[in-house]
């Protein structure tokens, strides 16, 4: 059986992943891709690297027949997203790439995003979309509101440690460095390559970050009490990829025991040896996760470091991941390809 699918936000970059990943998928066909700002244009035009893929040329979402759809991958911004998916057939299953259903608490994404929530209903519907912890869920939902990339490569560094209680909860940093596509496509000054190129700085200091809203909900979920972490995020000059390093208090082996129990059965994490680091160079371009651990020279301190792509497993790749639970198919269909290596 081939699943039909439509993209919603085709011409921004998570919705290309979606359309590079997709089709290798054997059983999903990409029916509609909307862009409300290039209607009217071929897939070519926007992306001139999916040149060769036969696509539906771009439309606005009001031209899309909803009814021939099995699922829709909703690309779009916050704040947008809730308002389009409002509007969409309330049987259509939906995957979400935007953060509106990342945050349960109304209250919580009103704080963080800065406006009242305006579909409590659906906010109350969507299950988070962190497939390795959340995939029992997701294989029923009907709403799956995929995570922030930066909140993807922290949780698969913490959340097993916090959920273990093998760390001290209350001295956990997290610094975390990202490739310049989490901004997104939109013309942005800073992002110009003569004011990003060469250089490597931090933003959002100070607990700043939206995504850390993410890590309060999810942390202090399976902590059972609050858990708020020091995080501080860096934006490095490259186009894709994220690595996180954890600071913790701990026992370096009983931490890395604790990584092999919790990923053993995990297609998508790869822990390595201990002692070795991971890097972004080995995740390009795959739905991979790497994880290291090591101990620090100071006893009782260890460091964890997450590698992945923010495009991929970061976005795309794991809303691909959700949509096969979904559909009923193998988690791991199209997904297992090779990372990109140089």
């Amino acid at each position: 059986m081939t699943h039909k699918i439509a993209i919603l936000g085709a011409s921004g970059y998570t919705g290309a992943e979606l359309v590079r990943l997709i089709s290798q998928h054997p059983k999903i066909e990409i029916t509609a891709l909307s862009a409300d700002r290039k209607a009217g244009m071929e897939m070519a035009q926007v992306f001139p690297h999916l040149r060769h893929l036969p696509l539906p040329t771009l439309c606005k979402i009001g031209e899309i027949d909803f009814s021939q759809i099995d699922l829709c991958f909703c690309a779009l911004p916050h704040k947008t997203s809730q308002e389009v998916i409002s509007a969409l057939p309330k049987t259509l299953k939906i995957v979400d790439l935007s953060a509106d259903f990342r945050l349960r608490d109304p209250a919580a994404y009103e704080k963080w995003y800065g406006n009242p929530h305006s579909a409590l209903e659906l906010q109350k519907e969507a299950v988070y979309g962190l497939t390795e912890f959340y995939r029992d869920d997701i294989k029923s939902a009907r709403l799956v509101a995929g995570t922030g990339c930066n909140a993807a490569t922290g949780l698969f560094a913490l959340r097993p440690l916090i959920s273990a209680g093998v760390i001290d909860l209350d001295e956990i940093i997290l610094d975390l460095k990202c490739a310049v596509s989490g901004a997104g496509r939109s013309l942005k000054e800073g992002l110009l390559h003569a004011e990003l190129s060469e250089g490597y700085n931090a933003y959002a200091v100070g607990g700043t970050h939206r995504h850390v809203g993410e890590f309060d909900q999810e942390f202090s979920a399976v902590a059972g009490r609050v858990v708020q972490i020091q995080f501080t995020p860096h934006l490095m000059p490259a186009n894709r990829g994220i690595l996180a390093t954890a600071y913790v208090q701990g026992d370096a082996q009983v931490i890395y025991d604790t990584f092999v129990a919790a990923y053993a059965d995990e297609p998508f994490i790869e822990l390595l040896p201990f002692g070795e680091a991971p890097s972004t160079h080995h995740v390009r371009g795959s739905n991979f996760c790497h994880i290291g651990v090591a101990a620090d020279r100071i006893e009782g301190r260890v460091i964890v470091i997450a590698a992945l792509d923010n495009l991929t497993k970061g976005s795309s790749g794991q809303a691909l991941q959700n949509a096969n639970l979904m559909l009923g198919e193998s988690e791991t269909m199209g997904l297992m390809m090779a990372p990109l290596f140089p």
